[in-house]
């Protein structure tokens, strides 16, 4: 059980820091879609894939010192930011070392916007269906954030990316 939550640990060390916990979120999920080892269950919720186990992980990893969450308040909504305490450090060295291309998965991922990565997982949970039908399914499900061609096209090209740096 530990062992979910050192990897929680060792990703957001690897990040550096995450902003934003509907990130952190797409985050895991697209990395465990390029079948890097992570064990949350996902289900489609408002804002994408969510996984109520990964919010409980963060949350207790907090209360255990092994993660920090800084709220930062943005007007209208508060802005989350985790990064690793030095026991958090100590405590993900359990793992040993990750996978060799999880950091760059990673970091591709931390580059980009919390919406670019909702339309990403958005993509990948309905990664059974043809090109046209997930786009179709993006336009139904996330109809309100009008994902442009560009965007859809980008994410696309982002998927192919992370594709070629994935557990095989």
């Amino acid at each position: 059980m530990l062992e979910e939550h050192a990897k929680v640990v060792q990703f957001v060390s690897l990040a550096g820091q995450v902003t934003g916990r509907k990130k952190l979120q797409k985050m895991v999920y697209i990395a465990k879609k390029m079948r890097f080892p992570f064990q949350e269950k996902y289900q489609f919720h408002i804002y994408g894939p969510y996984s109520e186990e990964l919010t409980l992980r963060v949350e207790e990893l907090c209360n255990m010192g092994f993660l920090t969450e800084e709220k930062e308040d943005k007007g209208s909504y508060v802005q989350y930011r985790y990064a690793v305490t030095a026991e958090g450090t100590s405590f993900s060295t359990m793992l040993g070392k990750q996978h060799d291309k999880l950091p760059e998965v990673i970091n591709m991922m931390n580059d980009r916007s919390a919406r670019f990565l909702e339309l990403v997982s958005t993509l990948l949970y309905f990664d059974e269906l043809t090109k046209e039908e997930q786009i179709e399914k993006v336009h139904v499900v996330k109809g309100k954030l009008n994902f442009t061609e560009d965007e859809l096209t980008d994410a696309f090209e982002f998927i192919a990316q992370l594709a070629t740096v994935s557990i095989q």
